[in-house]
């Protein structure tokens, strides 16, 4: 309990609104559960610098739930921040896409100017939209394969 304030380190309760850097801290050392969910309100409620290590701390949890709150606690700081830390893009970045890391990356994307990306988010960026746009072709074709079937077994019948 700090300033009056309770967090609920089994529960999760109350940890959302984490503010306490150092608080965050000493729950590692004392292997509390629901770091996960406090890395979340750092990323909420602290400056990027101070909840960019414990975020990434974070991400190496092996509780697979709370490891991916971590994730989640990376791209909540891209969308509130439009930036990440370099060593933020480097854990997204060796996490890789189609696991843990994938909403992370895709909200890092999509909230971080093009400018301030790494080489390799930028690569992603690209082949990102290139895919999208190929999907998108695809659902139209497919589409107007399908209208074109229906209008003429309607003309048959």
């Amino acid at each position: 309990m700090t300033d009056g304030r309770s967090w609920n380190w089994e529960t999760g309760e109350g940890l959302l609104g984490m503010d306490d850097p150092a608080e965050v801290d000493a729950a590692f050392e004392r292997g509390e559960r629901s770091l996960g969910t406090a890395a979340i309100g750092l990323a909420f409620n602290c400056a990027l610098a101070e909840a960019s290590p414990r975020i990434i701390r974070a991400m190496q949890l092996t509780d697979p739930h709370q490891r991916g709150f971590a994730f989640t606690a990376a791209g909540t700081a891209a969308r509130l921040n439009s930036e990440l830390t370099p060593e933020l893009y480097a854990a997204l970045r060796a996490e890789g896409r189609g696991g843990f890391a994938e909403n992370a990356i895709r909200d890092t994307l999509t909230f971080v100017p093009f400018r301030k990306l790494t080489p390799w988010f930028r690569w992603q960026m690209v082949r990102t939209t290139v895919v999208d746009k190929l999907d998108a072709w695809r659902l139209t074709a497919t589409d107007a394969v399908e209208d074109a079937w229906k209008a003429l077994r309607r003309r048959r019948s």
